[in-house]
């Protein structure tokens, strides 16, 4: 038996850190990689056609997986593509392990064309990143990289592997690593808490792992032994939502729908989130968006032990066995009309199946989503919580390895898609369960509104032309079906009612075209 390489040793440790899924568009430094793929049973590989799909896929696998997949990239440039959905996945808080590809230490001497500074690339999407400097030293860089996305509340590792320790002989497996644990709550902290915590002026803001469907009943109890009011943060890695479960409003988007939703609160408690900020700067406009005479507590941040935190606050208030509200059903009905942000909002609350996973990048229709969809059957919603735009057909394809047992959609506008289209064809390559639903009212409209919010109050043409996806109109059909995906256009709302429905009823990708 021939003795292990550097790239046998990588597949194997990952799998003994429990690493088995790895969204991959490899080059020639990543060869032996893909070659020791043949020789190690267990680690399943999802290619890719742009690194942006990678990187996006393991953000969305971690969501639902709460466990990191890995991604395989060729030297820098395929990192520098893969950066904007490795930006969200750090904002998300997703744990990922990146394994990138670099020249022999022998060939970086000469300056090659792809030559470049990988961990200068990597370090502002990355909490670790090594260079791994021998075959012998790859297994146990592996782990440390596991143990590094562990890391709560899920961080990005990248490994950097020099294609000489790949095919050199002396490869070494490594065990797992143990995980850093949460950090309990203070005392003191839970005490101040407790203070703030009373009548409708204080409010208990909620993100992270705060979220989960056990921590908002838990939540739904303090508010209504209380009297506090709950919000989540605008964008959250996960959010489990629908009739039965607690529901929870998040701080609106639009910076002065904030500041008024956040300005009769004069206490407030973070668990698991951070205070209100706005989006962008605008203009004579607070960046911060809570009153300035309000209170802040930090109870626990995101890498805290949540579930204890919201566990102890419910006991110090004296919540146990109170009754919680939770989300009444959407009535039945049908609706008809043209599509429109609220006709597709109530079909939406309509038709979500149980147990679906939402991944949602409706920046500016699915303004109208959240309420309509409160009382829809039981499922996850999840957000782009980075800002980068294109992350959501990528998350999808994660969330969808992730949880082979559950139907997923994507909520995403025509601009938005056009960063990632190639996500359609791993879709169709690997077969997922996942429904498509794109906005097409061929515009950047989420930017229509921003010239107004800086000031821009009569835009001329070429502004204008500049935020439009006409001439030519992207045909989503025709692009989807070049790709491998089954789709649909649709005009009125009950036309969507039944594509959603048949999208949900059949095995594969769907893509549905709304225009709007």
């Amino acid at each position: 038996m021939s003795e292990m390489n550097g790239a046998e040793s990588l597949v194997r440790s990952l799998l003994q850190s429990g690493v088995d899924t790895c969204f991959t568009n490899p080059g020639t430094s990543e060869m032996h990689f893909v070659a020791a793929l043949d020789q190690v049973p267990g680690m399943r590989s999802v290619l890719a056609l742009f690194e942006g799909v990678a990187t996006g896929a393991a953000d969305g696998y971690y969501r639902m997986a709460s466990k990191p997949a890995a991604t395989l990239l060729h030297l820098g440039p395929g990192l520098a593509n893969g950066i904007s959905n490795l930006h969200n996945a750090k904002k998300a808080g997703s744990g990922v392990v990146n394994i990138v590809g670099q020249h022999a230490a022998s060939h970086l001497e000469l300056d090659a064309p792809l030559t470049a500074d990988i961990e200068g690339l990597a370090r502002p999407v990355s909490h670790w990143v090594e260079t791994s400097l021998s075959a012998a030293d790859v297994g146990r860089d592996a782990a440390r990289a596991v143990q590094a996305a562990r890391s709560a509340p899920g961080q990005v590792a990248t490994l950097i592997l020099p294609s000489d320790t790949a095919w050199t002989p002396g490869g070494q497996v490594a065990p797992a690593l143990p995980v850093p644990t949460r950090e309990p709550v203070e005392a003191e902290m839970l005490e101040q808490a407790v203070a703030a915590l009373s009548g409708p002026d204080s409010l208990l803001l909620l993100g992270g792992e705060a979220l989960s469907a056990e921590n908002l009943e838990r939540a739904g109890r303090i508010a209504a032994a209380t009297g506090c009011a709950l919000l989540s943060e605008w964008a959250n890695a996960r959010v489990e939502r629908g009739a039965g479960r607690v529901p929870v409003a998040r701080v609106p988007y639009p910076i002065d729908m904030a500041l008024e939703a956040l300005s009769r609160f004069r206490r407030i408690v973070l668990l698991g989130a951070r205070p209100p900020i706005g989006f962008f700067a605008y203009p004579g406009k607070p960046a911060v968006l809570t009153h300035p005479e309000a209170e802040i507590i930090a109870l626990a941040d995101w890498a805290a032990d949540l579930d204890g935190a919201l566990a102890g606050l419910e006991r110090a208030v004296g919540a146990a066995g109170v009754v919680p509200v939770l989300a009444p059903p959407v009535a039945p009905g049908t609706v008809s009309g043209p599509c429109t942000p609220e006709s597709v909002a109530a079909v939406l609350g309509q038709h979500i199946p149980e147990g679906a996973i939402v991944v949602d990048e409706s920046v500016t229709t699915g303004r109208a989503f959240h309420g309509a969809t409160l009382g829809a059957a039981p499922h996850t919603w999840i957000n782009n919580c980075g800002g980068s735009i294109g992350y959501s057909l990528a998350a999808a394809i994660g969330a969808a390895i992730a949880c082979p047992d559950r139907r997923v959609m994507t909520l995403t506008g025509d601009g938005s898609a056009m960063y990632m289209p190639q996500a359609l064809w791993t879709m169709a390559r690997e077969g997922l369960d996942i429904t498509v639903v794109i906005w097409a009212n061929r515009s950047y409209r989420i930017l229509l509104g921003e010239l107004s919010g800086v000031g821009v109050m009569n835009p001329g043409p070429r502004a204008l032309d500049m935020l439009s996806l006409e001439r030519p109109a992207i045909d989503w059909v025709a692009q989807a079906q070049s790709l491998g995906v089954p789709a649909v256009r649709v005009e009125r709302a009950e036309e969507f009612a039944v594509a959603l429905e048949r999208g949900f009823a059949e095995a594969g990708p769907k893509l549905i075209e709304v225009l709007l």
